[in-house]
């Protein structure tokens, strides 16, 4: 088969467009639930990654969440803003900073532990589906979850 670049072109010939779109879909099917929490959705994920261990550094936060350091790193700011968290400096390394959650980013767990149930009920989707998309998307970060 040979290559045609007007082919390769088309929208529609893009395995990157509905990733894309797929992504931005479900995101965005948060929304409702998190915005009258005063969460963004990557604050939320930032949470969960908080709530499987606390006190990760920076960079631990962003290898988890795959982003750099100059999206979390305001996003952890504006976190503690709203007295979720705390940054503080290793006492072994003062380059380190490290996060740990406060009280009320503890409390936080209880008030979206609904969150994915409901999010998870807008899909219609056989499970086996659901699996098999959650082991090729991994595949594609080319990281095991």
């Amino acid at each position: 088969m040979s290559y045609d670049p007007d082919e390769a072109l088309k929208l529609k010939n893009q395995v990157c467009f509905p990733l894309y779109a797929a992504a931005r879909r479900v995101v965005s099917m948060y929304t409702p639930y998190l915005k009258p929490l005063g969460l963004t959705y990557t604050q939320y994920i930032t949470f969960m990654v908080l709530w499987e261990k606390d006190g990760l550094s920076v960079s631990e936060i962003c290898s988890r969440l795959q982003l750099d350091s100059g999206t979390v790193t305001p996003l952890l700011k504006k976190m503690e803003a709203e007295g979720w968290v705390e940054r503080k400096r290793s006492a072994d390394d003062e380059r380190r900073v490290e996060v740990y959650l406060t009280g009320a980013g503890r409390a936080m767990k209880k008030k979206v532990a609904e969150v994915p149930l409901k999010v998870g009920s807008c899909f219609h989707m056989e499970s086996e589906h659901a699996q098999q998309l959650y082991e090729l998307l991994y595949e594609i970060l080319g990281t095991e979850e």
